[in-house]
């Protein structure tokens, strides 16, 4: 039996090619489509907004105008075990 089940997901590139999707691009070049309807946070942002998008620790990432990191794990189906807001500290 083949598979990817040992390669661990790192996000190389967000992108958002249509109206109401968002891609992660993987390092290992798999490619994930999630509908924004799951995602209520970052489909409310403009899309100026959502190209500023920035990772952290290689399977987060968040957006300069969004108070919520995401991790890699909520788009694969386990959002509870994830999720939390963070504060930006003011300059």
């Amino acid at each position: 039996m083949t598979g990817i089940s040992k390669i661990r997901p790192v996000i190389k590139k967000i992108s958002f090619p249509g109206r109401g999707k968002m891609n992660l691009h993987l390092v290992d070049e798999r490619e994930l489509i999630i509908p924004l309807k799951y995602f209520p946070e970052i489909k409310k942002l403009s899309s100026k907004q959502r190209n500023k998008w920035y990772v952290l620790d290689e399977q987060m990432f968040s957006f300069d105008d969004c108070d919520e990191v995401f991790h890699i794990e909520q788009v694969l189906g386990k959002e509870n075990k994830y999720r939390y807001r963070f504060t930006k500290k003011s300059a």
